[in-house]
């Protein structure tokens, strides 16, 4: 106690007032999902199996890992609101809330079972329940003797090491009124698609097992393998990558490093099938999904859009890029509890600018080259006997003087350049698209 305190007064929080407003922290049922799979993933699972079952008032959502399990200790912190636990370099995990918000933000209910011994067949099995924790205005867990979700949790743990996290009373996901009704299945089947398309895209490196483990990891919803939606088609084989830029930062007394990948997409017509450049666009569709895909430890966090670096644009949407830090930089890219939002510090800004410029106009040259009417002009001009060449038009030459620029290293002199066009013959600025 210092000596200009008297005495000092503990005022813990009510534990129904706050375990009520946490539940509103910003989750949807995708990304509440994808918190409990950083968790397995963390645990060095292989295997992740998701149950999304429609039952009426009973219906649940069940994930079950192979990983390393914990013990009893370990179990009952991981239960604790703001865990005490210690995250390793390279953990999904961040401020020790995960577990319990993005449960809670779905459902009133969730039990976690544990099995850490591969010989032995200890099961620990805990339950934190919403409604208890509002009559009582308590932190508090339970140990169910027995049960559904017990039970259930012990048929999944029966072969060895692994985790099982069940949600119950889906009080978030279903209505109150006639949950059995026909609209709250339809509800929740269209929730099992979207979790399953929304895994894919998140932990698209796990799934391929192009992380820093090496190691595929299996993830299935309702039995059906999820399948990798890698937004960079590297199986595509007109995908073009350019350099590779790494940028030293500094967060307090660390200096850590950033890595841009980036990625010209091939048109259309370029796809090896209609069906794959179909899937490549993406939940949000081409024009939504170009621009960064920014990762933490090998999991997507944000995807689409150019964090206010340029606008989205059509002649754009072939331009994707990733974006890459480990936790260490948490407190720099101001990492949100549901891990769905970042924001990009200034001095990762400002070195980006000039290669995310250079691949946007690369990609407006692609389009403008590969557009129908830029196509029927060189095969016209072909037929007539002259240079296939000469159909490009005026904003494509743009384009591809602009990355002529970039390549020299001379885009300030072109901008010089391009003022002073402007100034004495802005039509011709215009044709150019500058």
């Amino acid at each position: 106690m210092s000596q200009h305190e008297r005495t000092v007064i503990d005022i813990t929080p009510s534990a129904s007032r706050l375990s009520g407003s946490l539940r509103d922290i910003g989750y949807d049922f995708p990304a509440a999902l994808a918190d409990i799979v950083d968790n397995s993933i963390s645990a060095s699972a292989s295997r992740i199996d998701v149950e999304i079952k429609f039952d009426g008032a009973d219906s649940y959502v069940l994930v079950a890992d192979d990983g390393s399990g914990m013990s009893e200790p370990e179990l009952n912190e991981a239960l604790r609101f703001g865990s005490r636990r210690r995250y390793r370099g390279g953990d999904l995990g961040r401020y020790g809330l995960g577990l319990k918000t993005a449960s809670l933000s779905q459902c009133r209910r969730v039990t976690v079972a544990s099995r850490r011994a591969p010989l032995q067949r200890r099961i620990t099995t805990r339950c934190l329940d919403l409604d208890r924790i509002l009559r009582t205005d308590r932190w508090q867990i339970t140990e169910p003797l027995d049960g559904w979700a017990a039970g259930r949790s012990a048929e999944w743990l029966d072969a060895g090491p692994g985790t099982v996290v069940i949600w119950e009373r889906l009080d978030r996901i279903l209505p109150e009124q006639r949950p059995e009704g026909g609209w709250a299945r339809r509800r929740l089947e269209g929730l099992a698609r979207r979790s399953a398309e929304y895994l894919g895209m998140v932990f698209h490196r796990f799934i391929e097992g192009a992380d820093a483990a090496g190691e595929p990891v299996v993830i299935t919803v309702n039995g059906e393998k999820v399948r990798s939606w890698n937004p960079f088609a590297p199986e595509e084989a007109e995908t073009r990558e350019l350099p590779l830029q790494m940028f030293e930062v500094e967060t307090g007394a660390l200096t850590g490093s950033v890595a841009l990948r980036r990625w010209l997409l091939p048109p259309r017509d370029r796809f090896s099938s209609v069906e794959e450049w179909e899937r490549l666009s993406g939940p949000n569709k081409w024009n939504r999904q170009q621009g960064l895909y920014i990762y933490r430890a090998d999991r997507l966090i944000q995807g689409g859009g150019w964090c206010g670096i340029r606008a989205i644009d059509e002649h754009t949407k072939l331009a994707r890029a990733s974006l890459d830090f480990q936790t260490d930089l948490d407190d720099l890219f101001h990492i949100n509890v549901a891990k769905m939002r970042v924001i990009l510090p200034a001095q990762v800004r400002s070195p980006l600018e000039a290669p995310v410029h250079e691949l946007c106009h690369r990609a407006d040259g692609v389009y403008r080259r590969e557009s129908p009417r830029n196509r029927r002009d060189e095969a016209g001009a072909s037929s007539n006997g002259r240079d296939a060449g000469a159909g490009t038009d005026a904003g494509t030459l743009g384009s591809d003087i602009v990355a002529a620029a970039l390549d020299a290293g001379e885009l300030d002199g072109f901008r010089r350049v391009m003022e002073r066009l402007r100034q004495i013959a802005p039509q011709s600025a215009d044709l150019l698209g500058w």
